[in-house]
C-alpha cells in the first residue's frame, strides 16, 4: 500500500462514490474477476449474514473473487451508496493505515444492508478497497418490529372485559399451551442481549436462568465488583443506559439495569429453574430439555433451538493440587466468593493471576487479611487507564451505531495488527507499573507478534488478563506476597508446603482457576456424541471468526452466544436473523461445509 499521503488531497465522497458505483456495476453483471480487481491483493470480506447468512471472513483477492462468484448471483446485491445519516466519508487511520473509510448501505435479494468500505491507493496510485465489510440489516418481509414497525398497543384500549396487556404477559410466560421455539441458557447479558433481537423478529424464546432475579449472576459476585470497560460502549441491544449512568458501572447497578432490562424488552424469563440435561430428536429436528422448576418439579421442553449463553464462565475449575483434600481450612471457586471481611486477621491464599484472582486478593488484603497469590502462568497486566485505548474508536464524537459498523470492520489480521499496535502504547503508558511488578517477581506477557494484547487473550482463552484498579500496586508495595505455583510441593492442612520446606499458612483458600469451555458445558449436560458432533466453541477458527459462536453449528438448532457487553450488543441481531431465517426456511439448520466437516472426537 503505496502513495497514501495523496488520500488527503482526494475528496472522500467522490472517491467512495466512483468505487460503489464500480462495484455495483461488476455486481449487476456477475462479473466476480470485475468487482475482485477493485480490491487490493491483500484485502478483506468479512460478511456479516448479510452475503453468506453466515459469519466469515474471506482474506486475498483471489478468495474474494471466488466468493463473489458464488454469491453475485444468488443475493444480487444492488443499490450501492453512501450510507444516510451516517458519518460521512473521512480519511482515517485504521491498524495503522492510512485510508479513506465510509459506512456505506445497499440491498440485497433477501433485504437491506450496511456495511463498510476502507479504500487505499495501490502500487499504481488508484484507489482500491483493502476491507469491505458487509452486514444484514433487515430481512425483507421480516423487519425488526421497532421504530415505525413497533406494536401499536391499541389492542390494551378499550377492550374493557376482556384481557389487559398484563393478563397476556402472564398467559405468555407461563407456555401452557404451547413450545417455546427458542430456549436461551442463561440470564444474564448474553441470554438478555439475544432474547430481545429475537422479540423484535417474532419469535417465541424462553430464557431460564438458575437465580432467583435477573442480575443475580452480577449481583451475587464479590461484594466490589465493577465494569472494567467504560459506559458507553456497554449499551445493550435497543436500550443504551442512561446519560447520567458512571462510567465504571457497579456490578448492583448493573444488576439492577438487566433486571429492568428484561421486564422492558418483555423477555419470558423462568427464574430459579435449573437445566438438567438434554438430547435431540433428529427426526423431529427438536430438542428434549428436563428442566427444574422453583417448586421442584420438572418439566420437558422441545423447542427447535437450544442458545448457550453461559459465557466463557460457566463450569468452574477447581485446582488438581496433591494434598488439597487435607486442607483444613475453606475451599472455594472464587465464583462463590464475596467478601473478605469473614476472614479478618487471618491468612488467605488465592490460587491464580486474571482479573477475579487479583479482585479477589485485593478485597481479602483490604479486609484484613494476610493475603499471598500464587502465580501459575505469566499473566498480562494492563492498567485501566490505558485498556480503555481498545475504545479509542467510541470517543471520535460519532454515534454508538456508526462506532459499532466500524469496529466490526475489522476482519482478523486487521484486528490482530491494531491490538498489536495498543497493546505496545499501553506497555509504554504503563511502563513504571510493570517494572515494579517485575521487581517482585510477577511474570509478565503481553502477548506475542501478531496476537497481542488483553483482547486477544479474551478471544482465545477467556483471561490471562488483568486490569489494574490497585491490586498491582499492593503486589508491588509488598502488602499482598507473591508464590509462584511451580514452587508448591503440596498441600498440608495449614496451607501449602513449597519445595524449599517452607508452609505457607492459609485459613481460606480461593480458586480462582478460570471456567470449563462451553464445549465441555455441553457435554457436561447433554453427552460426549453431541459435544464431539458440536466441536469446539470460542477461539478464531481457520476462517478468521469465533469458532461456533453467533453462527450456525455443526448441530441444527445448537447456538452460542458470550463475550463483553458490546459483543452482545453487536452479534445478537445476526444471531437472531439466522434463527429466523431457519425459522422461515430461508436456510437450513446446517452449512453444507459444517456438515460435510470430519468430526470431532474427544481428546483421550
Amino acid at each position: 500500500m503505496t502513495s497514501q499521503a495523496k488520500l488527503k488531497s482526494i475528496d472522500p465522497h467522490a472517491a467512495t462514490t466512483r468505487w460503489l458505483e464500480s462495484f455495483e456495476a461488476a455486481a449487476r453483471s456477475n462479473d466476480s474477476a470485475a468487482a475482485a480487481a477493485l480490491f487490493i491483493e491483500d484485502s478483506h470480506w468479512r460478511d456479516l449474514v448479510a452475503f453468506s447468512w453466515h459469519l466469515e471472513t474471506v482474506s486475498g483477492r483471489g478468495a474474494i473473487k471466488s466468493a463473489l462468484a458464488d454469491r453475485l448471483t444468488t443475493f444480487k446485491p444492488t443499490n450501492f451508496h453512501i450510507g444516510e445519516k451516517r458519518v460521512a466519508p473521512r480519511v482515517v487511520k485504521r491498524a495503522g493505515v492510512e485510508t479513506i473509510e465510509a459506512l456505506i448501505a445497499f440491498d440485497t435479494a433477501f433485504g437491506t444492508g450496511n456495511g463498510v468500505v476502507r479504500l487505499v491507493a495501490d502500487a499504481d496510485g488508484e484507489l482500491k478497497a483493502w476491507v469491505l465489510m458487509t452486514a444484514l440489516e433487515d430481512i425483507r418481509g421480516h423487519e425488526q418490529q421497532i421504530g415505525p414497525r413497533r406494536p401499536r398497543g391499541e389492542e390494551w384500549s378499550g377492550g374493557f372485559g376482556g384481557e389487559n396487556w398484563m393478563d397476556h404477559r402472564i398467559k405468555t410466560l407461563a407456555y401452557k399451551d404451547r413450545e417455546p421455539a427458542v430456549v436461551v441458557i442463561g440470564g444474564s447479558q448474553s441470554g438478555l442481549g439475544i432474547a430481545a433481537c429475537l422479540n423484535v423478529l417474532g419469535v417465541d424464546t424462553l430464557v431460564i436462568d438458575k437465580h432467583e432475579r435477573v442480575g443475580d449472576a452480577w449481583r451475587k459476585r464479590y461484594h466490589n465488583l465493577t465494569l472494567h470497560n467504560e459506559v458507553f460502549v456497554d449499551h445493550l441491544p435497543y436500550m443504551p443506559f442512561p446519560p447520567n449512568y458512571p462510567v465504571y458501572i457497579p456490578r448492583d447497578k448493573i444488576a439492577n439495569w438487566l433486571e429492568f432490562y428484561a421486564d422492558t424488552m418483555e423477555i419470558n424469563v423462568w427464574l430459579e429453574t435449573e437445566f438438567l440435561k438434554g438430547t435431540y430428536d433428529e427426526k423431529a429436528g427438536r430438542y428434549a430439555l428436563t428442566v427444574k422448576r422453583a417448586d421442584g418439579t420438572e418439566r420437558l421442553l422441545r423447542p427447535r433451538h437450544i442458545i448457550f449463553a453461559t459465557g466463557v464462565s460457566a463450569v468452574p475449575i477447581m485446582p488438581d493440587l496433591p494434598g488439597i483434600e487435607t486442607f483444613a481450612g475453606e475451599l472455594m471457586h472464587s465464583a462463590r466468593y464475596n467478601s473478605g471481611h469473614k476472614w479478618k486477621g487471618k491468612k488467605g491464599i488465592v490460587l491464580g493471576t486474571g482479573n477475579s484472582g487479583h479482585d479477589v486478593a485485593h478485597d481479602l488484603c483490604v479486609a484484613g487479611v494476610d493475603t499471598t497469590m500464587v502465580q501459575r502462568a505469566k499473566t498480562l497486566i494492563v492498567s485501566l487507564r490505558e485498556a480503555q485505548r481498545v475504545y479509542d474508536l467510541y470517543t471520535e464524537g460519532t454515534s454508538t451505531e456508526d462506532c459499532d459498523m466500524i469496529a466490526m470492520a475489522s476482519p482478523l489480521p486487521v484486528l490482530k495488527k491494531g491490538y498489536e499496535l495498543t497493546a505496545k502504547a499501553c506497555e509504554m503508558g504503563d511502563k513504571e507499573l510493570l517494572d515494579g511488578l517485575r521487581a517482585r517477581g510477577f511474570r509478565l506477557d503481553n502477548g506475542n507478534p501478531g496476537n497481542m494484547g488483553f483482547q486477544m487473550k479474551y478471544l482465545t482463552r477467556g483471561g490471562g488478563y488483568y486490569f489494574n484498579v490497585g491490586c498491582s500496586d499492593l503486589i508491588i508495595d509488598g502488602k499482598i506476597k507473591l508464590a509462584h505455583h511451580h514452587d508448591i510441593e503440596r498441600v498440608v492442612p495449614e496451607g501449602l508446603r513449597m519445595k524449599d520446606g517452607s508452609v505457607i499458612g492459609a485459613d481460606v483458600i480461593v480458586a480462582a482457576t478460570g471456567y470449563k469451555n462451553q464445549q465441555d458445558v455441553v457435554r457436561h449436560f447433554m453427552g460426549d456424541e453431541i459435544a464431539d458432533r458440536l466441536g469446539e466453541v470460542w477461539d478464531f477458527g481457520p476462517d478468521g471468526e469465533l469458532q461456533n459462536m453467533w453462527r450456525r453449528t455443526p448441530m441444527p438448532g445448537m447456538w452460542f452466544v458470550g463475550g463483553g457487553l458490546p459483543h452482545v450488543r453487536i452479534f445478537s441481531k445476526f444471531l437472531a436473523q439466522q434463527i429466523k431465517a431457519v425459522e422461515e426456511g430461508l436456510i437450513p439448520a446446517v452449512r453444507d461445509e459444517d456438515k460435510m466437516a470430519p468430526k470431532k472426537t474427544r481428546a483421550a
